[in-house]
C-alpha cells in the first residue's frame, strides 16, 4: 500500500510513519511537511510544503490510504485563529485534496470531546472538522478520539503532571476508561484500522484504542 502522512514531526506521527517504514504491507511512505524530515529510508518521499498554498502539493496527495495527525497547542499557536489554520484549515485541505484523488480510506486523529456544538474552544474546532472530513464521503473514515496522550520526552508540563495522577488513580481503579494512551499505541492502532476491510464510517475512543492496536491483521 501506499501511506500519506500529515503530522509527521509531531509525537503521535514520528511513530506513525516509524511504524508505516518497518511494515512490509507499505511500499511507500509519503509525508508532508513544512520543514525537511531528518529521517532517510528507501521507502520515505517527503514532500515540503507550504500549507498555505494548497494548489502548489495537492496533486501529490495520491495513494492507498492517508493519515492525519496533524495538530498544534494553543500555547504554540499564540491565538485561537492561528490553532484553528493548523487544526482545522491545513487538515480540510489535505483531506479534500486526498478525496479529490480517489484515496479511498482516512485516518483522523481528533480528539475526546470532540463536538461540533460544544462551548469549548478546542472541542468545538475538532468536532467541526470530524463533520467536515466526514462529508467529502471518503469509502472508508476512521476517526479516533484518544484522551490524554503520553508522548516520549514531553515537554508539556501540564500533561506530564496529569499522566502521573492518572497513572496513579488507575492503579487504586479509579479513572481506568481515561488512563494514558502512549503515542506509540495510537499509531499502531492508526495503522491497524488501516488494514481492515470495510466501507463506512467508525469512530474509536479512548479505551477501544487499546484493543485496535492489538488487532492481528495477518
Amino acid at each position: 500500500m501506499k501511506a500519506l502522512v500529515i503530522g509527521a514531526t509531531g509525537a503521535t506521527g514520528k511513530d506513525l510513519v516509524q511504524q508505516l517504514l518497518n511494515d512490509r504491507d507499505f511500499e511507500e511512505v509519503n509525508v508532508f511537511v513544512r520543514k525537511p524530515l531528518n529521517l532517510q529510508n528507501d521507502k520515505l518521499k517527503v514532500h515540503v510544503v507550504n500549507f498555505e498554498k494548497p494548489e502548489e502539493w495537492k496533486s501529490f496527495v495520491k495513494g492507498d490510504v492517508a493519515f492525519s495527525c496533524l495538530g498544534t497547542t494553543l500555547k504554540d499557536a499564540g491565538s485561537k485563529e492561528a490553532q484553528k489554520k493548523v487544526d482545522f484549515d491545513y487538515q480540510y485541505e489535505f483531506a479534500k485534496a486526498a478525496k479529490e484523488n480517489d484515496v479511498d480510506d482516512y485516518v483522523l486523529v481528533s480528539a475526546y470531546g470532540a463536538n461540533p456544538k460544544s462551548k469549548i474552544f478546542y472541542s468545538k474546532m475538532k468536532g467541526e472538522l470530524e463533520e467536515a472530513v466526514k462529508q467529502l464521503h471518503f469509502n472508508k473514515i476512521t476517526i479516533f478520539k484518544p484522551g490524554m496522550l503520553e508522548r516520549k520526552d514531553s515537554e508539556r508540563t501540564g500533561e506530564v503532571l496529569g499522566s502521573r495522577i492518572i497513572k496513579f488513580a488507575n492503579k487504586i481503579g479509579l479513572f481506568e476508561s481515561q488512563k494514558p494512551l502512549p503515542t506509540e499505541v495510537l499509531a499502531k492502532a492508526m495503522v491497524n484500522s488501516s488494514k481492515i476491510k470495510s466501507n463506512g464510517y467508525s469512530s474509536i475512543k479512548l479505551g477501544n484504542i487499546f484493543g485496535f492496536a492489538e488487532k492481528s491483521n495477518d
